[in-house]
């Protein structure tokens, strides 16, 4: 560890070199830290079993300089223990982020750890989510040229985070923007149209995989997977079009039990918005797109590529309780979202006016089919099955209409209510048997009223009303916040409508919050029911837990 410790100094100090003219005590450094730490207490009652250490805490700190055209920084990090729902591979302690890089007249180049997208992140996305434990940053050089107006190309190649590892394949990828109006110029009043291309490719050693009915069938895997896309954005006054296809050769990995089929997806996105309407229409196919550095690995590590899931992020605790996990083997989604503004002034929406959100996405599976009459779908070693691209299943995955109305009655009082109607196939999206489709009615209403500039309370009641898996639930919520410093909160869940009446329980909750400028301290007391946490179709397990908790965020 300490040779790696001199490696990274040593970066940092010889690019540090290319501005040697200047004096480097006149660059700024600036940085931010969070830590995250709970003290469980055992609760059986609600599945809140003994933790060994007692107290479990994520923690990091970034570290950041930059003087002129040069930065560097690096990212601290500590996982004494992981919190339960982190992966335990993060135990540890050390400097996992790195990176130094400058621009010099059309170049700009990074070396050390870095995160990039081409296009909507279908062919590449490397990104972090400290909520869901996830970092696929890769290691290793990255090159943006823009050789005229217009024109952005890039080229990277690297390994992605593993823990406090790397991966063991290498990937490589070069991207290109073309803004068709900037290169030509004279286009004044016409469309603006900007199109774009990547390739992304992986190595990975070939390892010794087994499949067949007695599991003594050797495949031979590729150690070359590469995925091409092509991508269009033409907006025109209100209007906007964009799409993007990506095609990826075949590529046996665990997610899609060895099979040798190519992969594709397709997203396309029309939009119009004009003073008080906004309307937006997507589409999106996937089919066999999981694309990982490491073959054997499922879950959320190694990905090289970004799925996003066409669905609402609710916000709200039980419209979230049931959230969509992206289905990369195959699924057929489409979404449709209109915002309107019932104008003030007028009759309905008085002297501020009233917003309104209606919101649909819909999720099935894709039509499949064996590729013959005596072979499985999705048998390993084998093409798997074909699938009519365009053709919707019957099998539902995930359905969502919502509607949400918000309106300010005067300046002291605002309030929100929203109605949600979903369809959740549990087995399909948390792997659970039993009764595969959840249907519920979530209604919730939001209202926070300022006694003056400093004090204000905030008040939430939400209602989920299902017969499937643990049935109905109820959640209060009061908020009192006393400006700038202090906040404190009071939350319970009630699971009423568990159909075993001893296994109904309350899960309340109680928090202090002291902020003063960038420094945030909250000191939290409860139970936390177990679910799972999503965020753009990428998830992770919460189990139940009983406690103290203890965040504390700062910035300089």
């Amino acid at each position: 560890m300490r040779k790696f410790y001199v490696a990274v100094c040593a970066v940092i100090l010889s690019l540090s070199g290319m501005v040697s003219a200047q004096d480097l005590t006149q660059g700024k450094i600036s940085g931010n830290l969070q830590l995250d730490a709970q003290v469980y207490r055992p609760d059986s009652a609600i599945g809140a079993f003994e933790v060994s250490e007692r107290m479990l805490m994520n923690s990091f700190a970034n570290i950041h300089y930059s003087l002129g055209s040069f930065n560097a920084g690096l990212r601290f990090e500590s996982y004494l223990n992981p919190i339960q729902g982190f992966d335990k591979r993060y135990k540890g302690t050390g400097v996992p982020f790195w990176f130094a890089s400058w621009e010099k007249e059309s170049f700009a180049i990074t070396v050390g750890h870095f995160y990039e997208q081409f296009g909507s992140g279908m062919a590449l996305r490397s990104y972090e989510e400290r909520n869901l434990g996830y970092d696929n940053a890769i290691k290793g050089a990255r090159v943006i040229f823009r050789p005229y107006q217009g024109i952005v190309l890039k080229a990277l190649i690297g390994n992605q985070r593993f823990f406090w590892e790397s991966g063991p394949g290498i990937v490589r990828g070069i991207d290109g923007d073309f803004a068709l109006n900037d290169i030509f110029k004279e286009t004044t009043g016409l469309p603006r149209v900007t199109i774009g291309g990547s390739f992304v490719s992986k190595f990975e050693p070939s390892s010794q995989i087994l499949v067949g009915e007695n599991g003594d069938e050797l495949l031979i895997l590729p150690e070359n997977v590469a995925a091409m896309s092509g991508r269009v954005n033409v907006n025109h006054k209100g209007f906007n079009v964009e799409g993007e296809y990506v095609y990826k050769y075949n590529d046996p990995s665990a997610v899609n039990n060895f099979i040798y089929k190519n992969g594709q997806s397709l997203l396309v996105q029309a939009s119009y918005s004009t003073k008080g309407l906004g309307v937006i229409l997507s589409g999106k196919v996937t089919d066999n797109m999981s694309f990982k550095s490491k073959r054997t690995e499922k879950g959320n590590v190694l990905d090289i590529n970004y799925l996003p899931a066409l669905t609402r992020q609710h916000a709200y605790t039980l419209s979230a309780m049931y959230p969509y996990a992206t289905q990369p083997n195959g699924e057929f989604a489409i979404q449709s979202q209109v915002n309107y503004k019932i104008p003030k002034g007028s009759m309905l929406g008085g002297k501020y006016g009233i917003d309104i959100a209606v919101n649909f996405s819909r999720i099935t599976e894709l039509s499949r089919k064996p590729v013959n009459a005596t072979t499985p779908i999705g048998e390993g070693g084998t093409l798997g099955y074909k699938t009519d691209f365009f053709k919707m299943s019957d099998s539902p995955y995930f359905q969502d209409f919502n509607i949400e109305l918000q309106h300010k009655f005067n300046s002291d009082f605002k309030a929100l209510v929203s109605w949600v109607n979903l369809k959740y196939n549990i087995d399909v999206i948390e792997g659970h048997t039993g009764d595969p489709m959840v249907n519920a009615n979530i209604l919730i209403l939001d209202a926070t009223y300022k006694f003056s500039k400093m004090n204000a309370v905030k008040g939430e009641f939400q209602h989920l009303s299902t017969k499937q898996d643990k049935g109905n639930w109820v959640q209060g919520m009061l908020e009192f916040t006393f400006a700038p410093t202090w906040f404190v909160t009071v939350v319970d869940q009630y699971n009423y409508g568990n159909d075993d009446k001893d296994r109904r329980f309350h899960f309340p909750t109680v928090a202090v919050g002291y902020t003063q400028n960038s420094n945030r301290l909250q000191i939290g007391y409860g139970k936390q029911r177990e679910g799972i946490i999503c965020v753009g179709g990428v998830c992770r397990n919460v189990p139940a837990s009983n406690g103290l908790t203890i965040t504390l965020t700062s910035s300089f």
